[in-house]
């Protein structure tokens, strides 16, 4: 069975549209946990468009499965992230002007630094996943770095238009996931899935869980979180019955 982490950023997204208070995403992570969810995950961004302390601090008081912090690997978020202790933190590359997170970290580019980082989280009990892209030098690196858990982006896949290119990515992605696991990381994936296209990134054994949050959230507003969230689960374990 592949387990499904919810993203409810864009819970926060739409409250902040408005400035106020309504909606709430901490109530948000609590029927999508009733529903079947495994997880919750938010991204505390350097810019706070979406997901804010307070929103972190509440979920860590009531989430009941496993909360999940993006994150940016800055000094800041890191201090936040000790301090509220998460039970995992992912590791994510972060601008101003994307409107969502746009591609893989380049956890190469920089593995002393992220050794360190590793390292601070570890002796706090938090395990420590990477946002990648599915390459091989990328996987490398969190197994030198020390991380738990590889996410693979999976947004080329999602956004692919024609056959072809679509299936060059999954091979890519089945490739990945095997070198991955070889190497003693968990693999999990997020990034553009929805109903439709998570299908074939469930069928890849070694993936164990899928992060998805705009494709769940757009569903709600017409059917109800509870029934996204179900809907999205069914989805994802057809190809494991």
């Amino acid at each position: 069975m592949v387990l499904l982490s919810v993203n409810i950023d864009h819970v926060a997204t739409i409250r902040e549209a408005r400035g106020g208070l309504s909606p709430e995403p901490a109530a948000a992570a609590a029927i999508a946990e009733l529903a079947g969810a495994s997880g919750i995950v938010c991204h505390l961004r350097e810019d706070r468009r979406h997901i804010n302390e307070r929103d972190v601090r509440i979920l860590r008081d009531i989430v009941k499965t496993k909360l999940n912090l993006e994150m940016a690997a800055t000094e800041e978020i890191i201090g936040i992230a000790l301090d509220i202790l998460p039970d995992m933190v992912t590791i994510v590359p972060e601008k101003r002007e994307e409107l969502t997170t746009e591609g893989g970290l380049n956890a190469a580019a920089n593995i002393h630094y992220y050794k360190s980082v590793v390292s601070v989280m570890h002796d706090a009990d938090i395990e420590v996943s990477f946002f990648i892209e599915p390459e091989q030098k990328q996987i490398d690196a969190v197994s030198d770095i020390g991380g738990d858990i590889v996410e693979f982006h999976t947004g080329i896949y999602a956004n692919a238009i024609q056959r072809p290119e679509m299936e060059k990515e999954l091979k890519r992605l089945r490739d990945a996931s095997q070198s991955a696991s070889a190497s003693g990381l968990r693999v999990t994936a997020g990034h553009g899935l929805d109903y439709a296209n998570v299908v074939a990134i469930c069928a890849i054994p070694q993936i164990e869980e899928i992060s998805i949050g705009h494709a769940i959230i757009s569903r709600a507003i017409f059917s109800g979180l509870d029934d996204a969230v179900r809907d999205m689960l069914a989805a994802m374990n057809v190809q494991r019955r």
